[in-house]
């Protein structure tokens, strides 16, 4: 199976026409203030509507609330919600309403951390393995990566996908390493935070489609 492929953060017509072009079998859209890629309602609109209905449309989102949620799935027309620091009873809950496929990202920097993967199963419907970031800063999209070698002999309890710090330049070596089903990069294809570079993104695509 070829591995799966999303690239989020997207802000601009120009860049989701790269990844789209690319292959990206998924496309994310920030729904989050603090974040340099978050997009306001009408933007995020205007964008998802020249997603064709091959690739997945990704709605990211930091333990929100209900009107948040609803506002973003109905503007964005999102076919699934990615949930960072919620914890799992919110996001079965979340799930249960939405009726939408659900991700629980899992922050890792430790063994330990991993196991609290397992408290999602059942209540979403993949993991984002993601890099765990400084207290106080943003959740994702800081071009951290933790150690893979983590992820060896792991029984993952749900279908995964691997995040942090991921880029051109070692995303073929992250899915030889992890064998993962679906990676998901944001910062590794900027030239600045939020900013997306289209060459950048074309080359991501490229090598972990190879």
């Amino acid at each position: 199976m070829p591995t799966a492929t999303k690239i989020c953060g997207l802000t601009t017509p120009e860049t989701l026409a790269a990844a789209l072009r690319g292959g990206a079998s998924h496309v994310g859209f920030v729904f989050f203030p603090p974040s340099p890629r978050h997009l306001g309602l009408d933007a995020a609109a205007g964008l998802t509507g020249q997603v064709p209905g091959e690739a997945t449309r990704v709605g990211v989102f930091v333990d929100p609330d209900d009107a948040t949620l609803d506002a973003a799935i109905a503007a964005a027309r999102l076919d699934a919600i990615q949930l960072h620091q919620t914890a799992p009873e919110r996001v079965a809950a979340i799930r249960a309403r939405v009726r939408r496929e659900t991700w629980a990202a899992v922050a890792i920097k430790t063994r330990a951390d991993l196991d609290d993967a397992h408290r999602y199963a059942g209540a979403a419907d993949r993991l984002l393995y993601d890099a765990k970031t400084p207290p106080g800063g943003l959740p994702g999209g800081m071009g951290l990566r933790f150690d893979w070698a983590m992820l060896d002999g792991l029984r993952h309890p749900l279908p995964w996908a691997l995040s942090g710090g991921l880029d051109p330049a070692n995303v073929r070596e992250a899915i030889a390493r992890t064998g993962a089903p679906l990676v998901d990069v944001s910062s590794g294809v900027e030239s600045a935070p939020g900013v997306k570079d289209m060459d950048k993104i074309g080359a991501f695509l490229k090598a972990a489609q190879s």
